[in-house]
Formats: C-alpha cells, structure tokens, sequence
C-alpha cells in the first residue's frame, strides 16, 4: 500500500475537513467535532505513509512528481494542511496552533509549485493533451485559495502584521483566480473537442466546481474585512463582484457534472468502485456548501441559504458513502495482507519439515 499510495489521498483530509466544517456553521457540533478529530488522526497517518514511501520507493515517489496525471496530486498536501489549520480555527478556537499549519501549507505550496511545474515543463516526453490533463490539476487553485481562506482568518490574530497578511491573501486569491482561468480554458477544451471515455470521467473533474468554490470563500473573507482596512476597502466592489461571479460559476457547474456522472454511471454503467479519487468528488460539495453559507451571510441574501442546507445533505451522503468504500477497502487489504502472511508461514512451516 505504500508503495502505490496515491498523492491524492490528502483529498480525504480535505473532505473531511470541509464537511466538518459547514456542519459546524449548521450547528451540528457533534457530528463536525467528530470529524474534526478523525482527521487529526488521519492527516499525521497521510504524512507517515508519504514519508515512509519517500524514504522505501524513492524513485516511484519522484516519478510520480514529474507525471502529468498524478504530479499535481501533491497539492492536496497543501489544501489538506490549510483546511485543518481553518477547522482549527473555526472548531477549536486555537489560532495560535493554526499560524504554524498556515506556515507550514505556504512552504508547501511553494516548493510543490515550483518542483512540479519545472519537472513538466522541462520533460522531454510528454503527454498528448487527452491524456495529461485532467480536473485533478485545479487541485492547485485550491491549494493557493486554501492560504488565502486562512489567512484572511487569521490576520486578526496577527496584529503587528495583519494589514501584510491581508495582502498576501488577497495576492493569493488573485493568483488563484488567474491559475483557474488558465487551467479550465484547457480542461474545457478537453471535455468539448476530444473524444470523453467514461473512464475519463474521474471523481475530480467536480474540483471544476470546488475550485471556484474556495475562491468564493476566500472572497467572503475578503469583503468581510474590506471595512477595517482602506486598501481593501478602496478595492470592494471589484471583490464582491469577483466573489459572485465565482459562486455563479461554481453553480453554473453542479447540473453539468451531476449530468456527465448520469451519463457515465447509469447510461454506460461504468461500475462505482472506490478509489483515493473519490475523495476529490467529496471535497466540492462540502465547499460549496460553507461557500454559499458564507456568501449568504456577509452579501446579505437570505434567499440562498436553503441551497447551502440541501448541498450540505448531499456533501453528507457523499462523504458517508465515500468512507464507507475507504473502510471496506483497508478491511479487505487487511485481510489479504494476513492470508499473505498465513501462507509464507505455512510455507516456512512445510521446508523446515
């Protein structure tokens, strides 16, 4: 298992993390807390498996840095660690902890950036369009809009520090927004002009949605301290009008992919069998449920907090579901690795006779 760990498996860690949290915002503490302290076990569990597989399977490890599909899997390292530095935050009240996982995710964020997009860059073979690209790589908009979400929560906290902290949030949902246009004129491309497989379909297309998802809640932080500070103030209706026209995007999305995964499961009967990226289907949901919450809050538009408490149930369902299929798979690699293990000692127990 650590050997072919996916990169992506810190989606988990991000989808439990946002569910927890927008059902911490609904009111259901006991629930959200009780994912809450599931990823505080699962996070440093990712992080154990990932530094064994660098330290056993070095050259799998670097490969996979440098592959078009699974390269960009590593940043959700970044959004995992800025989601729970926001749960801690929001759930636990400890900002203090939070500024090291904040910390922690920019160093991250920057060292993957610049690693991975160098090792695709200056390959020598690379993928056809078809092949390399995939909704996986706005996993990297995420990433990015993840430290502004947390440091814009964060700012308050830093007070010798908070208007340069701001800044670099507000640079980073710039850079987040440019990276999304960037990277969803492509995959557009890919869904319209190439022919679409049902295998092609992965789970993490719906990040099309989650992407502009987070850069909604980013926004919301945004406007919600454009009134203390003049720099954002002066920019507030450029951010309310950016933040909206994410939020519309994100839902312009929702029927699209719902449509896409009829097509895919029902029409084709491609089989729903769980895997690490399934993770990446959950994740979306669950933003776009504190997104609307937030937005609904801070613009003052009651009307859209009723779409927020249904997507909530569906981002439930989905995550249940979707753990549901990871506990059965570590049941049956359990199982196979004590069979495993039975026969070598059987084995062992036949030649010494």
């Amino acid at each position: 298992m650590t050997e072919t760990l996916h990169p992506s498996y810190f989606a988990m860690v991000m989808a439990t993390g946002i569910v927890s949290i927008a059902c911490h915002l609904f009111g259901y503490t006991n629930f959200a807390l009780g994912l809450f302290w599931l990823n505080v076990v699962a996070l440093p569990c990712l992080c154990l498996l990932t530094g064994l597989r660098l330290a056993w399977y070095p050259r799998r490890f670097l490969a996979d840095l440098s592959d078009h599909s699974r390269g960009v899997g590593f940043f959700t390292v970044v959004a995992a660690t800025g989601v729970f530095g926001t749960q801690l935050v929001v759930q636990l009240g400890a900002p203090q902890l939070a500024v090291w996982f904040w910390g922690l995710a920019i160093v991250l964020c920057l060292l993957l950036t610049y690693a991975i997009f160098t090792c695709l860059t200056i390959k020598t073979v690379k993928p056809t369009l078809a092949e390399g690209i995939n909704g996986a790589w706005l996993v990297t908009v995420v990433a990015t809009q993840s430290l502004s979400v947390l440091g814009s929560q964060l700012a308050g906290y830093l007070e010798p520090h908070h208007e340069s902290v701001l800044f670099f949030s507000l640079a980073c949902w710039l850079a987040g927004g440019m990276l999304y246009i960037w990277m969803i004129s492509l995959i557009f491309y890919r869904y319209t002009f190439f022919v679409m497989n049902p295998a092609d379909l992965t789970p993490p297309y719906w990040i099309n949605m989650g992407a502009v998802a987070i850069s909604t809640l980013a926004g919301t932080f945004l406007v919600a301290e454009a009134e203390r500070f003049p720099f954002l103030a002066s920019l507030l209706p450029f951010l309310k009008g950016m933040t909206l026209l994410y939020w519309s995007t994100a839902t312009w999305w929702i029927p699209m992919l719902a449509t896409l995964g009829i097509w895919r499961h029902v029409f084709c009967r491609f089989p729903l069998q769980y895997g690490p990226l399934y993770w990446g289907g959950v994740f979306p949901l669950g933003m776009y449920t504190a997104c609307t919450y937030r937005l609904s809050a801070i613009f003052e538009l009651p009307f859209l907090m009723p779409i927020a408490r249904y997507m909530l149930i569906a981002a439930v369902m989905a995550w249940g579901l979707t753990f549901y299929g990871f506990l059965r798979s570590v049941i049956r690699l359990a199982v196979a690795g004590t069979l495993r293990l039975r026969r070598r000692e059987s084995r062992g127990g036949v030649s010494r006779k």
